[in-house]
């Protein structure tokens, strides 16, 4: 762990999961000693191994805040997150074959990228929607519409094994539109607020609310029921592969990476940003994907204070989308796939290269660099892959 921590610049220290500065990228950097400005920020900001830049914060990043939310902190995709469900199967009864059929019969079913569901959907969830907010008036017939669908960009669904020769299944999404609508509407309404508070910041991207404002209490109403949302989303989807599989789940687990929680840290109640962070507490379970193509984890935390019992989302992008697409060709990215033995299925291959696994930091680096965070229960190879 790297501790700077610079009076002249900094009111708090700033905590690093890497080896050397050099790991991170500048803007990253610069976000995140942003954070330890801000007259709110609580004790330390820690930054994860995966870090890498984000609107305003750095995505990997935690930021403890005192009675404040700031929507940018919490991230464009609230309750983004991860469903992980162990099968009846073992690889030997998944060949090649079996495996791309599978795939195939999951793009059918489960809606991907932009697309959505033709008839509105049932859920726990969408019967209580906070339609006391506008925001939610105005989006409320697409919503329920992409209840159980997956998304896009770095999102999927993926058939994989463990050391035993188990089957699981893991599922990465979020909160649909609706949970960047939320974004996007409360960061205005928290550049009026931070506007008449006459709060200099070092940037707009991180303008806040306090909570004992309408506005303030508002984000917290529309935030929590995204994350409802968002795990019924992910639970929706689980249901629909376990259908297909003739299987029925003997674990599953499921958890949040975008989202603001109260809890208690060094003796004070804080609000706790945790962006593309996932909650490592003594002894609690979590999952840390890997890049398309490389493994993922099952984790158990290990309760270290200094991170706010945190650990990284995944391995964090080493370069950003656009870099990737050029660099990347969709030929090379399926042919490296191909010689990992590993299916694919996608909504769209023009934006594969985005998410080639070269793009992306090397998932056993990360892992090595949080060992005080986390310890590794099980380690999961893919054998295919569904990319909204």
């Amino acid at each position: 762990m790297i501790v700077l921590f610079d009076k002249k610049q900094q009111r708090i220290p700033l905590k690093i999961w890497t080896e050397t500065l050099d790991q991170i990228d500048g803007e990253a950097l610069k976000q995140a000693i942003n954070l330890t400005k801000l007259p709110f920020a609580y004790k330390q900001v820690a930054l994860m191994p995966d870090v890498h830049t984000g609107y305003g914060m750095p995505i990997g990043g935690v930021l403890a805040a005192e009675e404040t939310i700031i929507p940018y902190a919490v991230g464009m995709d609230i309750g983004c997150g991860m469903h992980a469900a162990l099968t009846s199967y073992t690889a030997d009864q998944f060949p090649q074959e079996r495996v791309r059929s599978v795939l195939h019969k999951i793009k059918a079913a489960i809606p991907l990228g932009f697309q959505w569901h033709q008839q509105v959907q049932k859920g726990e969830v969408l019967d209580r929607m906070p339609l006391h907010l506008p925001l939610f008036q105005e989006e409320e017939k697409r919503v329920r519409k992409q209840l159980g669908t997956l998304g896009g960009g770095n999102h999927f669904i993926e058939l994989q094994k463990d050391p035993q020769n188990r089957i699981w299944v893991m599922i990465h999404s979020g909160s649909r539109n609706i949970g960047k609508q939320t974004a996007e509407f409360f960061h205005k309404r928290a550049k009026e607020v931070t506007h008449k508070l006459r709060t200099e910041l070092p940037t707009s991207e991180l303008s806040f609310l306090p909570l004992e404002t309408q506005a303030g209490q508002d984000y917290l109403d529309a935030m929590n029921w995204c994350l409802d949302f968002a795990r019924e989303n992910r639970q929706c989807m689980m249901d629909s592969v376990m259908e297909i599989l003739e299987s029925t789940p003997l674990q599953e687990l499921d958890i949040h990476h975008n989202y603001a929680a109260r809890e208690k840290h060094f003796g004070r109640q804080v609000w706790i940003h945790r962006k593309g962070a996932t909650l490592a507490a003594d002894g609690e379970l979590g999952i840390i994907p890997g890049s398309m193509g490389s493994s993922s984890y099952i984790v158990r935390g290990k309760g270290n204070p200094e991170s706010f019992l945190s650990c990284s989302h995944g391995a964090g992008r080493r370069m950003g989308r656009r870099e990737a697409s050029r660099k990347f060709g969709i030929d090379q990215v399926l042919a490296g796939l191909k010689q990992h033995g590993i299916e694919i299925a996608a909504a769209s291959l023009k934006d594969l290269p985005e998410e080639a696994t070269d793009a992306y930091k090397d998932i056993n680096t990360v892992m090595k660099q949080q060992a005080d965070l986390v310890e590794i229960e099980i380690k999961l190879t893919p054998l295919g892959v569904v990319k909204g």
